[in-house]
Parts: C-alpha cells; structure tokens; sequence
C-alpha cells in the first residue's frame, strides 16, 4: 500500500505523475531544483521540497538528496518519471533500505535487465529475433576492429549501461572505428558511469518500433500495442504514433505477443518498452529494454484508454494488474509531437529563454501536457522538451487532420521551437505515406521539412 509519493522528477513528467497521483486520491510532494523552483509541478504539488542547485548531479541525480527529500516529507513511495534516476538499480536499493517504495522495478530486476547487451542474449533465448552484432563488450579499439570486421560494416555504436541516443556511434569503416570508440566510451561513462561499449549492425532504412508492456509482481503481464518512433535526429525521438502504419496485422500480432511473452519468462515488471528496428522487408529485430515509462506513453494512453501512470503506482505497491489482455481495446490512431526549444533551421540546436506567449491547443482528439506558462523561463541545464503534443483519430488521415489544426494553432513566443518542423513534415509525402526511416533526418537534415 502506498500512502504518499515523491515525484522526483521535472517538467511536464513531474506534471503528469502528480496528475495520476491526484486521479488515484494520493498526495504527493514535488522534489525539484533551484532552477525549478517556480514551474507549475511545484505549484499545484500538495508540497514542494528543494533538493539542490540547478546542476542535475547535485540535484535529480543526488540520490541522498532524493531519499532524505522523502523522508522528511513523510513520502512512503518515489516515482522517478522517465530519465535521471528511473532505471539506476543502486538508487532503487537505497528506496528499500529506507523502507521507500521505488515505482519502477525492483532494484534486482533492475539489474539483471541493466546490461542491454546481456538483456539482448537474455530475450533472445526467449524467442525474440535479436540484431546481429558484437559478440560480447568490445574490450578496446582492436577488438572492436576485429568484431566490426568479422560482422561487416555499417555498425552502430551503443553504451549497454544507457539510453536517449547518448554514447550512440555510426561506424561505417575502420579508420570511423578509431575515431568513434572512444568518443562513445567518454561519452557512456559521463553520461551513466559506466564506460561499457557493444555494436550491432546498421540496418539501412529501418524503422523503430516499440511495444509497450506492463507486469505485476505475481506474473501477470498484458502488452498495449506498439509505437512508430521512426521520425528521429541524432538517434532521439521526435515523432511517435501508434499503431505502426508500417506492419500489417500478421506481424503486429506475432511482434506483440512476442514481446510480452518473452518478458513475463525473463521476471520482468512494472511498466516497460521493448524496442525493435523494422526492415524494408518488414522483419523485426530487438534491440533494447526500457525498464521505465516512456516520454511517448501518452500515445498508447491514447489508443487504449489505460492510464499507464496510475498502473505503474499500483504494481509497485504489489496489487495485481487489473487488465487482462481480452481487456484492452485498441481504437483509432494516436501521434505525439515532441515540441522542444530547439532550432530545426539550425540542425535542432537547443534555445533558451522566457515564454512571453503561449496558445495551448485544444478541440476533439487534442491533448496537451506540458509545464510551460506565460513567463516560464526555459533554463540551460536540462533537456530541450517543453511540451508533448498527442492527437488522436479514429483513422491516421483523421489523427493528421487535427495534428495540422492543432500545430497551426500551437504558439510559442520568446524561444525558438521546433512546432515549424512539425507542420512541415506531417504535409511531406514522405511522413504522410509512412515511409520515414531513422536516419532520415541525419540523410536530408531538418531544414527540408520546415514550414511555417
């Protein structure tokens, strides 16, 4: 049973699980930083507590800070959002020696699905297709040379400790190789303290998608369809939309009961994103775990009506899910728009500044979550997201209809966004045909796809 929530966590995250807090009758405290101490999460929050300046290591991820914050405000249980401490298996365990709930995982799961290359191996055994790659961690330059070339190249560069794009490399010959591996360690060990590198090959014109998961402590597991998040730049998501307009039902099927199958047989729980790359040919290979809720969740919220925040909170305390599978319907066609302070006109490079006007916008099938407000001043230290834009329709060309009214309508004044991007794209024939890829971006760049 959980009787009081830390939500350590910030932005339009901390927003929507003080939400869900609120929808399930549980008061809940807002941890945040010195840069934050005036958005909305704090504002609406039952309490607010400072843990640190705006640096997030001597804040979000001081996991003393974090703990002590709960403790002193009386919190039983801390949910961790998406990002910073969300999936760290040490912060966990430090959340049960102090008779703290961590919403997420249990820190031994945590650990034994830490290891994204150790999980690929793990999953695989329980039937899931895996991209062919590396044979184990590279152990430096020359192995990673020998590995590459045994495998052929393209490969791709990835930390096994991480995720969000960070320490991700495209390797294209051996003299890349050189240059690559060490810039990913750097940037996996600055990024997660753990320096841990494997590859898997390049699939050229892939698409991403993910199947979403949620399973309680007692074995019951149930998937809530899949995402399309192909529309990306630098290995990060822009665009997702559920269902994938690229599968037809025969594999959507096999891909989700696949991906829930081979979890509930490897001990995962609470909620989780499987994700895979789809070939031209329309074959689907894993490559990672999510072992948190996703900054997309909202789309499969939207499809399903499940509200995936408010599942996460009772798994955690030990109930049992309350869905099963014959349960859930999936209706329609949802899409998220991430809307970041960042220049699409100038390879997406981050902005700052004070919102001096905001138009939210609204109408059937539009929903909104963010933090922003009139004189919100968006700071330097933290990630570029300022708001999520879901729009759903009963069909795809329903959904982009009001994708296009609600970007016509959406206004952000005082720092730059990448609302133009969006309105340029969903008109491209390119999206509108389902026919993006993950490197499209990086191939074309951004500003092909600016409107207005």
């Amino acid at each position: 049973m959980i009787n009081k929530i830390l939500v350590a966590n910030r932005g339009e995250i901390a927003l929507r699980v003080l939400r869900a807090c609120r929808d399930l009758g549980l008061p809940a405290v807002v941890a945040y930083s010195e840069a934050d101490r005036d958005t909305l999460a704090v504002r609406l929050a039952d309490e607010g507590i400072c843990i640190g300046p705006a640096e997030a290591r001597r804040s979000y991820l001081n996991q003393p800070a974090v703990i002590s914050a709960a403790m002193i405000t009386g919190c039983d249980a801390i949910h961790p959002g998406y990002g910073f401490l969300s999936e760290d298996a040490t912060f966990a365990e430090a959340c049960v020696a102090h008779d703290l709930t961590f919403i997420g995982p249990r820190p031994e799961v945590l650990e034994r699905f830490a290891s994204k290359y150790a999980v690929r191996r793990m999953l695989a055994a329980n039937g899931l297709p895996t991209v062919p790659g590396s044979r184990g961690i590279v152990s430096d330059v020359h192995d990673a040379l020998d590995q590459a070339g045994e495998a052929g190249y393209p490969v791709l560069l990835k930390p096994s400790a991480g995720g969000g794009g960070r320490g991700m490399r495209l390797v294209r010959s051996p003299r890349e190789m050189e240059q690559a591996l060490p810039l990913a360690r750097s940037e996996a060990q600055a990024a997660f303290g753990d320096d841990s590198i494997y590859f898997e090959k390049w699939i050229e014109e892939s698409r991403h998608v993910e199947v979403q998961v949620i399973v309680d402590r007692h074995g019951n597991g149930v998937h809530l369809g899949e995402r399309d998040c192909s529309v990306q730049r630098r290995h990060q998501k822009i665009i997702e939309e559920g269902p994938s307009p690229a599968m037809d039902d025969a594999t959507r099927e096999r891909l989700r009961d696949l991906a829930i199958r081979s979890v509930v047989a490897a001990g995962y729980e609470s909620a989780g994103t499987l994700e895979f790359l789809l070939d031209a040919q329309g074959s689907f290979y894993f490559i990672e775990i999510n072992c948190r809720i996703q900054v997309e969740h909202p789309v499969t919220e939207m499809v399903t009506g499940v509200d995936l925040i408010a599942e996460q909170i009772r798994v955690a305390a030990g109930e049992r899910l309350s869905l099963r599978q014959e349960d859930i319907a999936f209706r329609g066609h949802a899409i998220e728009f991430r809307i970041n302070a960042e220049d699409p006109g100038d390879n997406f490079s981050p902005q700052t500044g004070v919102i001096d006007e905001l138009t939210l916008p609204g109408g059937p099938g539009v929903r909104v979550d963010t933090h922003l407000y009139r004189g919100y001043e968006v700071p330097p230290y933290y990630d570029s997201l300022l708001a999520k834009l879901i729009v759903w329709g009963e069909t795809r060309e329903i959904a982009l209809a009001r994708s296009r009214r609600a970007l016509a309508e959406f206004e952000i004044g005082g720092v730059k966004t990448n609302i133009p991007f969006h309105r340029g794209i969903i008109d491209n024939d390119v999206f509108l045909n389902a026919r993006v890829s993950t490197n499209l971006l990086d191939r074309v760049g951004p500003a092909a796809f600016v409107g207005s």
